[in-house]
């Protein structure tokens, strides 16, 4: 097969034929559709975030099952799936308790990938799927199943992105009617945290970036107001957008450690901060304690939108379908795996929200 493989970091994917051994007990393999682009990506392809080469990325995907392992039930040949990251046993802690995204199990892919290069070299299986390549192996607990008239390139956008940000609103934060929030980073997970915030009934939505495109683009996935945080103070202008006292929820999407600073002085008495995005792995965070204490602040992280896959992945398929949540507005430029470093070049220069690369 065919697969977009990081030799070195900071430099481009080179495209070569890679061999994967056929699905184990509980396994799947899976015929990749399509790909997103995802910023995750980009950081560990720039050494970022901890990670071991040569490997191969992408992990925001859709396709269809193409070979069953022993056991497998979930799932038949054929099916076309969304696939994701998150994997669960369904045995321990967390799983049993609700939250299969904090799953505690090891994983034999953690030690041994499926994928091999020419030289008999093991090439890691990013995030345990892998999928800037043209096939891939996966547990099946990180599929989901997907109606056959769901356009597959809409539906990739589901596996991250669209969970991540949306997730994270209704998931983690617990949005309510009528609070106010703010938004850091309106790129793929930053718009998807916007319509979230939209469709929970809150006001106002405040989209926070340096890019104005994208500001434009937050107003139609809901936002009510933009700040352009290169031109004016953004503290000072969400405070004066809540009549001084600062918004309820604040979601960071950005992979920066000032903007998780910027953001929680946003947040007013009671307010909550949310942390999605990933910012450089030995990065630190400073606070003062009096806010915390004083306004009873709170301070979290929602990991891939605290999301439960069997069960958000089919309701959001529904809101797509009901022409409820934006996905196709999501999709930036569609890019063949031989051409996978344009695609990343212009998320990086800010050029895309979302660019996906399609096998078929």
């Amino acid at each position: 097969m065919k697969a977009a493989v990081c030799y070195e970091f900071g430099k481009p994917l080179v495209i070569e034929d890679i061999d994967i051994r056929p699905p184990g007990k509980g396994e799947v393999k899976v015929r990749l559709a399509t790909t997103a682009v995802c910023h995750s990506d980009i950081h560990a392809f720039r050494g970022e975030l901890p990670m071991e080469l040569p490997a191969i990325g992408g992990h925001e995907s859709a396709g269809y099952i193409d070979e069953l392992g022993e056991g497998v039930t979930r799932v038949k040949a054929g099916d076309p799936v969304v696939a994701s990251t998150l994997t669960s046993c369904g045995k321990c802690f967390f799983c049993v308790t609700g939250r299969p995204h904090l799953c505690e199990a090891e994983w034999a892919r953690d030690k041994e990938s499926p994928y091999k290069n020419k030289k008999g070299q093991s090439v890691l299986q990013m995030f345990r799927i892998g999928t800037f390549a043209e096939y891939t192996i996966l547990d099946e607990s990180q599929v989901v199943k997907v109606p056959d008239d769901m356009p597959l390139d809409r539906a990739s956008l589901l596996a991250c992105g669209v969970i991540t940000g949306f997730g994270a609103v209704v998931n983690r934060a617990k949005v309510e009617v009528m609070s106010s929030c703010v938004i850091i980073g309106v790129g793929g997970v930053g718009l998807n945290a916007v319509q979230g915030a939209s469709i929970s009934g809150a006001n106002p939505v405040i989209a926070v970036d340096i890019n104005d495109a994208k500001l434009e683009a937050a107003r139609t996935f809901g936002a009510t107001n933009t700040v352009n945080s290169s031109k004016i103070d953004a503290i000072e202008a969400v405070k004066e957008l809540t009549g001084g006292r600062g918004v309820d929820y604040v979601f960071v999407t950005v992979g920066n450690a000032k903007a998780m600073e910027q953001g929680f002085a946003m947040s007013g008495p009671r307010g909550m901060t949310v942390m999605v995005g990933l910012p450089y792995y030995k990065d630190t965070i400073t606070f003062q304690s009096f806010p915390f204490i004083m306004g009873e602040r709170m301070l979290t992280g929602s990991f891939m939108g605290t999301t439960h896959l069997q069960n958000d992945i089919p309701r959001m398929v529904k809101l797509y379908q009901q022409g409820i949540l934006k996905l196709d507005e999501l999709i930036t430029g569609r890019y063949p795996l031989d051409k996978i470093n344009e695609a990343i070049e212009a998320v990086i220069k800010g050029e895309a929200l979302r660019n996906v690369i399609m096998f078929q």
